[in-house]
């Protein structure tokens, strides 16, 4: 499940760059990687990659493709709908265009914890489990290091005692610390998020709600689920719930106060931290620098949609006064490259200019596309490709200046690492603003030379 908007780390994710494709994590090697970026290193590690199907937004799909791979599996929500509608999509193409067994069983994981390569050992087992205690969901707990309250809890029952799994009594979402800490006591886990059901059992509740066990003509109804979590419209309604204790380092990185905890840096970007300052972080993607003196127990986050700066014990109410539903993300990654919006203005009269710093990766390449709303002036300003304008091939280099009137079909493609300025001035500037006529190179070719 890889869904969501990320508020709670603004301003560096936003609805088409979430939390989980931020570069702010270090692989084995000190690389730069995202939590998408590890959660599937971990998958293919423990030989489940090849069998698993990424569950997301349409916002979403060009940043899978850019940091994993075009070939991974991806099941795409029309909109955003809460998780069991995603769920739902996940489970009918399964069934439905991958012809999966109605006995197979399957796991739902989020997409953003942080863990140990054996949780994924753990996630195998709840196969064995679900068969043979004959339950409706199988779920996997964490068991807690300290009575928090950020987390939902696992209670299990005390009259039905198993060896190989705990029969689940019920949950408690985010209890005070003293609760917590009775909860704790009568053996109750943190509750991760993840979840097994046999294929079966997800299909026959869209058959009992009338709802379609086609790929395609659940997508056309798709507006038509209830827009609630799973936890909500399947767990709590589920009569048997076993669960699995996990004894390993877990960790939502949800905020920014989990997040900086596993950041191997304090400074990323440009920016400086006093020496005195204790247990701070700067994460900049301006260029334009920080510097920190004087203020403890800090995050200062920084990006071309906004500026936070905040105790990390107060950053998850950041959400409550982000609302950037309607707003223009000002940074995007693409399965080509990358834009940064520089300015945006609006005239008075009606017109609009927007300007974007744009990086296509060697061999990538731009859709061929033409636009009705809008003309544009590119500047390359790094590299060298090939362009095409009206079906007319140019060879294009650093220095050169680019007009693509209106209503042009246009494309391009990286010889080298490439960087463009790109103007665009027209009546109304939104990406919705896009005929494209081929995605892949070698089908632009085709076509211009019909």
């Amino acid at each position: 499940m890889s869904g969501g908007s990320g508020k709670r780390l603004w301003p560096l994710s936003n609805d088409s760059r979430s939390k989980q494709f931020l570069k702010v994590l270090s692989d084995e090697d000190g690389n730069k990687e995202s939590m998408v970026q590890r959660v599937w290193r971990q998958l293919e590690k423990n030989n489940l990659a090849n069998n698993s199907v990424i569950a997301t937004s349409k916002l979403q799909v060009e940043m899978i493709n850019s940091q994993l791979s075009s070939e991974v599996s991806i099941v795409t929500e029309p909109e955003r709908r809460d998780t069991f509608p995603a769920i739902a999509l996940a489970a009918v193409y399964l069934y439905s265009i991958q012809g999966c067994s109605l006995n197979e069983v399957v796991g739902m994981l989020p997409v953003d914890p942080y863990v140990e390569d054996r949780f994924f050992s753990r996630v195998k087992d709840l196969e064995k489990v679900l068969v043979n205690s004959n339950a409706d969901l199988a779920l996997i707990g964490v068991t807690p290091t300290f009575p928090s309250e950020k987390y939902g809890y696992i209670v299990p029952r005390n009259d039905i005692e198993s060896n190989e799994y705990i029969t689940v009594d019920t949950f408690k979402e985010k209890p005070e610390e003293q609760e917590a800490k009775t909860l704790i006591k009568n053996n109750a886990l943190w509750n991760c998020g993840v979840f097994a059901f046999k294929l079966e059992y997800i299909i026959n509740l869209l058959v009992e709600k009338g709802l379609p066990i086609q790929y395609e003509e659940l997508l056309n109804q798709y507006d038509s689920l209830p827009k609630n979590s799973f936890d909500y419209e399947i767990v709590e309604k589920a009569k048997h719930i076993v669960a699995l204790s996990y004894d390993g380092y877990w960790k939502d990185l949800g905020t920014w106060n989990t997040l900086t905890e596993e950041i191997a840096y304090n400074v990323t970007g440009k920016g400086v931290i006093d020496k005195e300052v204790k247990n701070s972080h700067i994460v900049n993607e301006l260029d334009i620098p920080i510097t920190l003196l004087g203020i403890e127990n800090a995050v200062i986050a920084a990006s071309p949609d906004g500026i936070l700066i905040t105790d990390k014990k107060s950053s998850p109410k950041v959400k409550e006064y982000i609302n950037n539903d309607n707003d223009r993300p000002m940074y995007e990654e693409r399965r080509w490259g990358w834009y940064r919006v520089l300015e945006y203005t609006k005239y008075k009269e009606g017109s609009e200019v927007l300007t974007k710093r744009i990086g296509i990766s060697a061999g990538k390449n731009l859709s061929y596309q033409m636009h009705y709303k809008r003309s544009e002036v590119w500047t390359v300003i790094k590299g060298e490709g090939v362009f095409v304008l009206n079906g007319q091939l140019t060879h294009v280099r650093a220095g050169d200046v680019i007009e693509i009137p209106l209503a042009s079909k246009h494309a391009i493609k990286a010889t080298t690492d490439m960087e463009i300025i790109e103007v665009q001035t027209g009546s109304e500037l939104i990406e919705e603003d896009i005929l494209r006529f081929a995605m892949e190179w070698e089908e632009i070719i085709d076509l211009i030379e019909v």
